[in-house]
């Protein structure tokens, strides 16, 4: 990055902070003013412009305050938000900001669980006169959210790891957390991260840096790192699912390139080999079956189900590089034995052929009826592709449905609550460049309603911040794990940190083995920013031949 540009993201920055600061000021200093009276202002027929757009979103009992621009002419405004019953509070503001305060908030959204908050907005002229828009609804749902969210920050770049970091928020106010930046290790890449069944005590990530390309698995607050390079692939995990026991691990073995064109969304990222294999935590091994790792086609996005009976994932048969765009995806599960670790038979749940579509990152509900998956026109990578749609399918007779809640732009990287209620998505609707999470409510039909963007303290942040939200996660607590524990992990040559795993005697080796690495001492490891796009090679340094990114 120039110096010039860092000095423009600190001005940027500085700019929301104090406009932030002024809004809160006047919403709080003018709340108490006498209440203008919105029945006799003059009605204007229409709904107001706000944004986020928040009218007739649903929203969970435990949801931030959702903070809005009023994006109208008028020399002062005054919002209503109301219990129906004449409880409620009123927002003033004179520049056009609304900050809603969070005990009238939380009060409101409890008295209104399972119904609907009316807000009406009114406006003040130029001339004096109070004019009123049409009342609209934010309803709010019986059940609530899991209280956290972990997710990835990143630049919407394609050729450097620049201040990446991995946040967790809590959903009920605005407090975020950095769990881990990427100068930790190097100015590497970190990626991938999930939980077992949301629970933020047994976590993992995948790292790309100069002390190594592992998979940092965390139980209990302790962080362990993880060479999952055996003879079965030189290439290091990626994509990972978690088996609801905690024992085990399936992860994605992908050799990923970038590429570029002139026509549309000019990135590209292209899957030369991919396969599936499982970690087993307790003896450190890896293993697999030949269904997940068919020599003439790609497997990835592998997720478990929620009793650990299936394994989800997608596939498509091996192409070149040169016939990109004919690369899709079709949708597959194979049953597995918790008990005996033994593989079920081979299911295709939808072929690509029939959907006129590639079918991704497929993640079954946790009461396990629905399987929610990302539907595009082509290839293994939906984040660059506008045409991504999020597509929830009934298991129970494998019909398959597009959800009311995406937008013309791309829609995907999604994940359940733990009551099987909520989604949480990334979605690029506003600019078609940044990602941002929104979440949407799941009736008991399937059937979703109008999505809400992740609410922030000023109402304005999104107009200004520069990175784009990856890989959204629920967690039902706070991360145990300190930030410097993750690093000193990572960095550590110690033998007592890190897991050599081994290759599961009943799977045929597929690789020579590898040459012995030295682990670099933290001061002596120099930062490679480049991302791992180059074309790669079976024995290519796994900095270069496996990669997941964002955008």
């Amino acid at each position: 990055m120039t110096r010039r540009l860092r000095w423009m993201t600190v001005a940027l920055s500085a700019t929301a902070a104090t406009a932030a600061v002024a809004v809160v000021a006047w919403c709080v200093l003018t709340s108490d003013r006498q209440a203008v009276d919105l029945d006799r202002a003059a009605p204007l027929g229409r709904l107001p412009h706000i944004d986020p757009d928040y009218v007739g979103v649903t929203v969970p009992p435990n949801v931030a305050p959702l903070n809005f621009v009023v994006v109208e002419e008028g020399s002062a405004l005054a919002v209503r938000f109301d219990a129906g019953d004449g409880e409620g509070f009123t927002v003033r503001s004179r520049d056009g900001g609304v900050v809603i305060p969070a005990g009238p908030w939380r009060r409101l959204l409890e008295a209104r669980r399972g119904g609907a908050i009316e807000v009406r907005v009114g406006v003040r002229t130029a001339g004096g006169a109070w004019h009123r828009f049409r009342r609209f609804a934010i309803h709010v749902a019986p059940e609530p959210m899991d209280r956290y969210l972990v997710y990835r920050l990143i630049r919407p770049i394609y050729n450097k790891y620049s201040r990446i970091r991995i946040c967790q928020r809590d959903l009920a106010g605005y407090g975020e957390r950095i769990l881990l930046k990427n100068s930790a290790l190097g100015d590497g890449c970190v990626n991938c991260h999930t939980f077992c069944c949301n629970d933020p005590s047994r976590m993992l990530l995948q790292i790309r840096s100069p002390f190594g390309a592992a998979m940092i698995l965390a139980r209990d607050g302790r962080p362990v790192k993880i060479d999952t390079r055996t003879r079965l692939s030189r290439s290091p995990g990626a994509y990972s699912s978690w088996h609801p026991s905690g024992r085990l691990v399936a992860f994605s073995l992908n050799r990923l390139s970038q590429l570029f064109h002139t026509v549309g969304e000019n990135r590209e990222v292209f899957d030369a080999h991919s396969d599936l294999g499982v970690y087993r935590v307790e003896d450190a091994t890896v293993t697999t079956t030949e269904a997940i790792a068919q020599p003439d086609r790609n497997e990835t996005w592998p997720a478990w189900s929620a009793d650990g009976r299936w394994l989800y994932f997608s596939a498509a048969p091996k192409l070149p590089q040169e016939r990109f765009r004919e690369v899709r995806y079709d949708l597959m599960r194979i049953g597995y034995d918790p008990r005996t670790g033994a593989w079920g038979r081979l299911e295709t749940l939808l072929a690509a052929a029939d959907a006129d579509a590639s079918l991704l990152e497929p993640r079954p509900s946790p009461d396990g009826r629905w399987l929610l998956y990302t539907a595009c026109t082509y290839g293994n990578f939906p984040i660059y592709q506008p045409s991504a749609d999020l597509h929830l399918m009934d298991l129970r007779d494998r019909t398959a449905h597009r959800l009311a809640c995406n937008s013309p732009r791309c829609d995907s990287y999604h994940g359940w609550s733990t009551n099987g209620r909520w989604i949480v998505f990334s979605s690029k609707r506003r600019t078609g460049v940044f990602a941002r999470p929104y979440f949407a409510y799941i009736d008991a039909a399937g059937r979703s309603r109008k999505p809400f963007l992740l609410p922030q303290r000023d109402p304005r942040f999104y107009d200004a911040y520069i990175r784009t939200y990856n890989a959204p996660e629920f967690a039902t607590g706070p991360v145990p794990v300190p930030r410097r524990a993750f690093g000193r992990v990572i960095r550590s040559p110690a033998p007592h940190e890190a897991v050599q795993a081994t290759l599961d005697p009943a799977v045929p080796p597929r690789v020579e083995p590898a040459e012995p690495r030295e682990a670099k001492p933290w001061h002596k490891a120099s930062p490679r920013k480049d991302m791992p796009w180059k074309p790669s090679r079976a024995g290519d340094d796994p900095w270069k031949a496996s990669g997941a990114a964002g955008g």
